[in-house]
């Protein structure tokens, strides 16, 4: 059993930045691809970010491509989600998510753990 915590959301002013954080507890860490989603309001759950087990491979979303970068410390089991040039778009509860194995997986079907999200909220 994988527990998934998120932190780092909260209130940022448009063309802010924003570091989340995804605590990983319950071991094999490094064996799992982890994600990040969001979702707002009246929307589906959105993928924004992937990394594989080892870190050395990312996918992005293309809506935050280029201002988005997921990374990993598989020493301290953590996923971050790095977020640059925020716009009041990006407005949701952000969601980490672990894998069932090493690889990239951008549907949030593929993912077996999830965290309880943290609230991001961009102001213009």
């Amino acid at each position: 059993q994988v527990q998934l915590v998120e932190s780092g959301g909260g209130l940022v002013q448009a063309g802010g930045s924003l570091r989340l954080s995804c605590a990983a507890s319950g071991g094999g860490f490094s064996d799992r691809g982890m994600g990040w989603f969001r979702q707002a309001p009246g929307k589906e759950r959105e993928f924004l970010a992937a990394i594989t087990g080892s870190g050395d491979f990312t996918s992005y979303g293309d809506s935050v491509k280029g201002r988005f970068t997921i990374a990993r410390d598989n020493a301290k089991n953590t996923v971050f989600l790095q977020m640059n040039r925020v716009t009041p778009e990006d407005t949701a509860v952000y969601y980490c998510a672990a894998g069932p194995f090493r690889g990239i997986y951008v549907r949030a079907a593929h993912y077996d753990y999830w965290g309880q999200g943290t609230q991001v909220t961009v102001s213009s």
